[in-house]
């Protein structure tokens, strides 16, 4: 088995920092033990600009059948040859997996006591896998790895060059690119290369779930492949994979309450013990809902879109107004919309007043033909929780392909943290950001998209806005060029949107 891992430097960031991350030094060829062979970590190259290491793992067969004889679902066929005639032994599996679990830990964990700010940068990465067992062909390994940021290319492997007609394998040649961290970048191999083998080589028990928590914690809780990548991690057990989703599904729940209600604001509201009769400020939350409430109805739209709607408060507030005929909410979570059906009382609800809103699961990363025709759009703290390699995904979904006529964008603006008393310094506001913007930062982006799909766009502040900083809040109101349509109509066969979106991205 063999896969490897480059990245490119620039002026500051050399490429061998490569090194740092992996704890493994570019002049030396390592070895490492493992239950079943031998694993070996050496650099083809280590320069400055660019920098490849490569993770060799020789396995023993002999070894393999030993001690466990594919215990994990979909394991070698019961015959005395299949247990020494398989392809453990050089397509990438599960054994992979726990060799890069073991050989890179500290690098899994995002550890680097030498350099300790190296694993939080991201970096252009390019992993190579030459031989991939892919049960589901090239397409499965596409619509898992695109949405985490990565540019795929997984080339099916020919059963046989000399005799083309005999077809492909159910190998592939995988190639991934794209800019992320080091830690995430091995965290979702650590998980996938399974996966897409459809077996392990051992025996699957609960603290499987464990494992998969912890490698996919901040990516897993909203991968549109969430059900399937479970499922299959945890070897079909459904009593594994039913605890396996709740767990993960109480924990975007609790993201999404906590984003939503608990920002810095609201702990430093406090009323003084002389100000007992003054008017408590609102939260800025309700500030926020407040001013989009009332970009909508200068907007004159009627049919609204809550791209990322959470437990539904913004749904309630647009459901109490008569003018908004239709009020759809979408989130990748089911649990924060169950959590949203609670709270509008859906059940409750006469005919004429449940014919006004829906609630629909869904992922802005992929196109949504549901999404297409709508009045307007909002997207409220949302962008923030997007790894920033799949931001041209979310913007050619929204602004590409279902192309409200106005749509609503609000954001941190990063420059107020200094105000948050409660916000150590250097931090963002909750942990699940991916990052926050300054104000110009946000009107770079939003310009971008704007001009990229023939929009315009305006600014507004959220909350009260500092003389020095700004306010707390961001806020940008899109609005389509009725005259120019630059992309034309949609096409039913893009389900995804990310080729498009990397393609813009390219553009931009």
């Amino acid at each position: 088995m063999f896969l490897t891992i480059s990245t490119s430097g620039d002026a500051g960031r050399p490429a061998t920092d490569l090194g740092f991350l992996l704890h493994k030094h570019p002049d030396k060829a390592q070895r490492f033990s493992t239950s079943y062979g031998t694993a070996h970590v050496l650099y083809p190259e280590a320069g400055e600009e660019r920098c490849t290491a490569a993770l060799l793992l020789e396995v023993d067969p002999v070894a393999l059948v030993r001690k466990g004889k594919d215990r994990g679902r979909g394991g070698a066929p019961d015959s005395a040859l299949a247990q020494y005639v398989n392809d453990r032994p050089y397509a990438a599996s599960s054994l992979l997996a726990v060799a890069i679990g073991s050989v890179f830990s500290s690098a899994v964990r995002g550890q680097c006591a030498a350099r300790p700010e190296l694993p939080g940068q991201v970096r252009p990465l390019r992993i190579e896998v030459p031989v991939l067992p892919a049960r589901g062909g090239a397409g499965l390994v596409e619509r898992l790895f695109a949405p985490l940021g990565w540019r795929v290319t997984a080339r099916p492997v020919a059963l046989d060059e000399r005799f083309p007609e005999w077809g492909d394998s159910r190998y592939v040649s995988l190639v991934l690119e794209g800019e992320l961290r080091l830690a995430d970048a091995l965290r979702h191999l650590y998980v996938l290369l399974p996966v897409l083998d459809d077996a392990k080589h051992y025996w699957i028990s609960s603290d499987e779930v464990d494992k998969l928590l912890r490698a996919g914690k901040g990516w897993l809780e909203g991968h549109p492949g969430q059900r399937l990548i479970t499922d299959r991690y945890l070897g079909r057990r459904r009593g594994l994979t039913r605890d396996a989703l709740d767990r993960l599904e109480r924990l975007a729940l609790a993201r999404l309450a906590e984003s939503d209600d608990t920002e810095p604001e609201a702990l430093d509201n406090a009323v003084d013990e002389d100000e007992d009769t003054a008017e408590r400020p609102l939260p800025l939350a309700v500030r926020r809902r407040q001013a989009i409430l009332g970009v909508l109805r200068r907007s004159g739209a009627a049919r609204v879109l809550d791209l990322g709607c959470g437990q539904g408060q913004l749904v309630g507030e647009l459901l109490k107004d008569a003018r908004f005929t239709e009020v759809v909410g979408v989130d990748v979570s089911v649990r924060a919309l169950k959590e949203a059906s609670r709270r509008l009382r859906l059940e409750r609800m006469t005919e004429r007043q449940a014919a006004r809103v829906a609630l629909w699961q869904g992922s802005l990363a992929y196109t949504d033909r549901r999404l297409a025709g709508y009045d307007a759009a909002v997207l409220s703290e949302v962008v923030e929780h997007v790894d920033p390699p799949r931001l041209p995904a979310l913007e050619y979904a929204v602004f590409g392909a279902a192309r409200p006529g106005t749509v609503v964008v609000t954001t941190p603006n990063a420059e107020y943290n200094v105000r948050w008393e409660s916000l150590p310094a250097g931090q963002v506001r909750h942990a699940d950001h991916r990052f926050e913007w300054t104000r110009e930062e946000f009107g770079a982006w939003a310009a971008k998209v704007a001009e990229r799909h023939a929009y315009t766009v305006d600014f507004a502040p959220v909350g009260p806005e500092d003389p020095e900083v700004g306010p707390p809040t961001q806020m940008a109101v899109f609005r389509k060029c009725a005259a120019h349509d630059p992309h034309g109509p949609h096409d039913p066969q893009d389900t995804t949107g990310t080729t498009r979106a990397a393609k813009e991205a390219k553009a931009a």
